[in-house]
């Protein structure tokens, strides 16, 4: 099967306002959950203007793309990302090797990735030097490829919590950072930390509520912020128009987020059925990270690629990962789809797909975490998450039916972002 993109006409289709037509074997519906057959779906400049059954013949002067014998969805999201993070056994030192600059072309890259495999949106969770800012404005622009990202800038943490950058440094070397560094102490705090994120043009807000796996410091799991320190963070967001995704493996952290108001939570390690409950009542959403907890784990059994602290907390809290998903889902908390990677690595983003169905999770359930949910979850389901009429031409292809092998979404035969084909046989 062959993809035909016939481009003799795309020069004079500028001043023609020239269409694309694309011819779709079996195309999925996200409202329906279901696969529709011999459709059309037109695109004009970066927009689906059209979605129609049947194959309706192109003009002379379209563009035409012949799908017909391919699996069509709408563009994928990963809702959790690092675009400047490569897992290595080299990455703690590399904090101190690298400038800004090396961590920029590797975002870059990273990005491109993240587009060839299918994934046209991402949340990126945790910047630094507002690089991965500077790249969503450049992706936009048309300067370098990649995906629509959603970049929360700087995360928000505690003295010596998860997201600390100062954590088990030399003491010549540590500082006491502030607010402007996303590290806070108290209300007053918490508002001037999402001040910052504003001023530095990011789009969301992360915190981190527990302590985590890879940051170099003993506990992983207990609670780090305050509710008080929470609710100010929601407060301060939602003036801004911020949504807040909250980082929390513990049980009392991921607690004290949801009854705080936060959008989303991020790992959700040890969550208890009462904290799926809370999750469920208050329409939290539930991003798990499966990939990235079968990694550290894995990880952790080569020695020296984490250090001690470490490779501790990734033998305990990886493997949990895949129960606490199962009991979420059947508990009926909202899941949309993330990966962490840069923990693992970028461009396996759709291995998470597998270990969700492994968990229980229906394959039309997983592409829907992925598409709809995500969308959801962004506040950009009038412009993501579907083929539909007025939305952005995003659509990734596959070859055969994912709905019955899941794992087919790991190999993307085609992918147009936003009506440009950037992928493709």
């Amino acid at each position: 099967m062959k993809v035909i993109v016939v481009l003799a006409f795309s020069i004079i289709s500028v001043f023609l306002n020239a269409k694309t037509v694309v011819h779709v074997g079996n195309l999925f519906d996200v409202k329906s959950g279901n696969l529709l057959p011999e459709m059309s779906v037109f695109v004009e400049n970066e927009f689906i203007t059209e979605v129609v059954e049947g194959y309706v013949p192109p003009d002379p002067e379209d563009i035409y793309i012949d799908l017909t014998g391919y699996y069509a969805f709408p563009g994928l999201i990963d809702m959790h990302v690092h675009l400047t993070s490569q897992s290595s056994n080299r990455a703690y030192l590399e904090n101190f090797t690298l400038n800004a600059a090396d961590y920029a072309i590797r975002a870059t890259k990273n990005a491109e990735k993240t587009l060839l495999a299918g994934f046209t949106t991402v949340r990126n969770l945790g910047d630094f030097d507002s690089i991965t800012i500077s790249l969503r404005n450049a992706i936009n622009d048309k300067i370098t490829r990649g995906p629509r990202i959603y970049s929360s800038g700087k995360t928000i943490a505690t003295t010596g919590g998860h997201a600390d950058p100062t954590n088990s440094l030399n003491l010549k070397l540590t500082s006491d950072p502030g607010p402007a560094e996303g590290i806070i102490n108290n209300a007053d705090d918490a508002y001037k930390a999402v001040r910052h994120r504003y001023k530095e043009d990011a789009d969301l807000i992360k915190i981190t509520a527990t302590g985590g796996v890879l940051s170099n410091a003993k506990d992983g799991q207990s609670p780090q912020m305050t509710i008080k320190e929470i609710e100010a963070i929601v407060d301060a967001a939602k003036d801004y128009g911020f949504k807040v995704a909250a980082h929390a493996h513990g049980t009392e952290g991921i607690k004290r987020a949801v009854l705080a108001g936060v959008d989303s939570i991020e790992h959700g390690t040890l969550m208890d059925r009462e904290g799926a409950s809370l999750m469920r009542d208050n329409g939290t959403y539930y991003v798990a990270t499966l990939l990235a907890g079968k990694w550290v784990a894995d990880k952790a059994l080569i020695e020296d690629y984490y250090p001690p602290f470490v490779e501790k907390k990734a033998l305990e809290i990886g493997p949990r990962l895949q129960a606490t998903f199962s009991m979420a889902y059947q508990s009926g908390v909202k899941i949309a789809f993330g990966t962490d990677s840069g923990v693992s690595p970028h461009g396996e983003n759709a291995k998470e797909f597998k270990l969700m169905v492994d968990a229980g999770m229906s394959p039309k359930d997983a592409i829907l975490s992925a598409t709809l949910f995500a969308a959801d979850l962004l506040g950009e389901k009038e412009n993501l998450g579907s083929i539909e009429p007025g939305k952005y031409a995003d659509i990734v292809a596959v070859s055969s039916d994912p709905l019955e092998d899941i794992k087919v979404l790991e190999t993307i035969d085609f992918v147009m972002k936003g009506g440009e084909v950037i992928k493709q046989p």
